[in-house]
Order: structure tokens, then C-alpha cells, then sequence
């Protein structure tokens, strides 16, 4: 049995553990919400710009435009979008195996060529794939301050390249935030737009729509806009999820503290109340000697 010392030493280190994950669980909260109002604010205006822009999509512009031009993916970059900190479960690790698992199933060959290069925001994610990956630009500073200017400079870049046809195929994966508690893996086709695999295309009928300016220019300015957008919603759906996931495993390692602060307690009376056990019955059997 440990000593009291010993146990009195490791309360002492678990109430310390206990208030800095209670802490942290709190400041992760108060993130929380300005993250999580963010995203729920700008995400209808972002499916209502995709939405006009599927709409849109069944006309011979979309058709002749280079962004909808669907080639063999020869050379791919992916996206991936983590955290520059710890300390929030299975947050970093989810996005890393996914990545892992895309590039295994689906563009083995490109990455054995040397042909697969990622573009990295948040150090977890830099950390990891720099060994063994290709990083074509890393980001830490955007998860710190989401500015709209730099993402969407990024989406510019790499639009740029598509057309330029430095690339062929540009997807992003990151985490969808659900709730506090549920955080979703998410691997989203960026360019082309509108993938052979996406089943949300329909033949929508736009004759009833005016334009002003000319459909060609509506659909320049939307196209690039509406990919700049889904790349800083891809941001901020992360960062709130970011926040949740270490809200949530904040709150469980509180939890756990409170619960092996209860033992500790519990095993430290029990030495106690033997050890004083043990004191009485020394002096008792020394009385004892002391009149025989």
C-alpha cells in the first residue's frame, strides 16, 4: 500500500490537473459561442450562393467554363484544415486518418509520382504530414484571426492553378461542426466544380431568369466568390468544432479528476485509519509488556 505522503502528493497533483482542465474547459466554452454564432450566421448565405449557383450550372456557360472542366486527376492537392493546439480528443487524428485514407484509396498512384502536395492550416496538421508529404503552403496564423482576405487569396491560388492546369483535382478535409459534442469528418470536392460524384446537380430550368449584368458576368463573379466562401466556411466549421471537441474533452477530464480525487480521498482515510489502527495497537501491546 502506498503511504500517506505519496497519496497526499498525487491529490495534490490531480486537484492542480482539475483546475487547469476546468479552466480550460470554461475558456473553450466562451470561445465556443463566438465560433459557433459565426458559422450558423454565414452558413445559410453561403448555401443560398451555392444554391443560385447550381442553378445556374445547367447553362452552356457552366458547360464551357474552365473551372467546370473535368479532367483525370494527374495531379491533386487536398486541403486540410486542423488546429494549432492539443488537447481536444480525437480532433487532429480524425482529419490526419482521413487523409491518409483518401490518399490510399483514391490517389495512391499520384502520391507514389510525387504528384499529390498538400496545403496545411494549423500546425497539428503541419507537424504531422511535413515527414511524409509533399506541402505545397502552411498556414498556423489563420486559426488564431479567420480573415476573410487570406483564405480567399488561397481559394484565388489555387483556382489560378486549376486553370493554369498545374492541377487537376482539389478537394478539402476538415471537421464539420454538429454540436458542442459531434464534430463531423468531411471531405468536400473543391475544384472542379460539381464532380461526376455530385448528385445534387439538377437540370434546373433558368429561363424565367433576368440578368443584370450579362449571365457571363454574373456567373465569373459568383464562381469565384462562392469557392472563396466555401473554403472560410471550411475555416470556420472547423474552428468551432475545434472549440466543441475540447470543450467536450476538457469536461471529461474534469470529470475523471473529480472521480480519481474520490478514490485518492477514500484510499487515503483507509491508510489513515490503519495507520493509526497500527499506532494504538503498538502502544496497547507495549502497556501490555510494560506490566508483565
Amino acid at each position: 500500500m502506498a503511504s500517506l505522503k505519496e497519496i497526499r502528493t498525487r491529490i495534490t497533483s490531480v486537484q492542480s490537473t482539475q483546475k487547469i482542465t476546468s479552466a480550460m474547459k470554461l475558456v473553450s466554452a466562451s470561445k465556443l459561442r463566438h465560433a459557433q454564432n459565426s458559422i450558423i450566421s454565414f452558413r445559410p448565405y453561403s448555401d443560398k450562393l451555392n444554391q443560385i449557383l447550381k442553378n445556374l450550372s445547367s447553362t452552356q456557360i457552366s458547360t464551357d467554363h474552365p473551372l467546370f472542366a473535368k479532367r483525370e486527376p494527374e495531379k491533386v492537392v487536398i486541403v486540410a484544415i486542423t488546429s494549432n493546439r492539443g488537447l481536444c480528443g480525437a480532433f487532429n487524428s480524425n482529419v490526419i486518418k482521413e487523409i491518409l485514407r483518401v490518399v490510399n484509396e483514391k490517389y495512391n498512384k499520384q502520391f507514389r509520382e510525387g504528384k499529390l502536395k498538400l496545403v496545411c492550416i494549423g500546425k497539428k496538421g503541419i507537424e504531422q504530414l511535413q515527414k511524409s508529404h509533399n506541402i505545397l503552403y502552411a498556414n498556423e496564423s489563420l486559426l488564431d484571426v479567420p480573415v476573410f482576405s487570406e483564405i480567399a487569396q488561397i481559394a484565388s491560388d489555387l483556382v489560378h492553378d486549376f486553370c493554369d492546369k498545374k492541377i487537376d483535382r482539389v478537394s478539402i478535409i476538415y471537421n464539420r461542426f454538429v454540436n458542442p459534442a459531434t464534430q463531423k469528418i468531411v471531405t468536400e470536392n473543391f475544384l472542379p466544380i460539381f464532380s461526376l460524384n455530385d448528385s445534387t446537380i439538377t437540370n434546373t430550368i433558368t429561363d424565367n431568369y433576368i440578368f443584370e449584368p450579362s449571365q457571363q458576368v454574373l456567373m465569373e463573379d459568383l464562381i469565384l466568390k462562392s469557392l472563396k466562401l466555401k473554403l472560410y466556411k471550411a475555416l470556420l466549421d472547423s474552428i468551432a468544432s475545434e472549440h466543441g471537441a475540447r470543450m467536450t474533452s476538457m469536461a471529461k477530464a474534469t470529470d475523471n479528476a473529480i472521480e480519481i480525487l474520490r478514490e485518492l480521498k477514500l484510499k487515503y482515510n483507509n491508510a489513515r485509519q490503519a495507520a493509526i489502527t497500527n499506532e494504538l495497537n503498538e502502544i496497547v501491546s507495549g502497556a501490555e509488556a510494560l506490566k508483565n
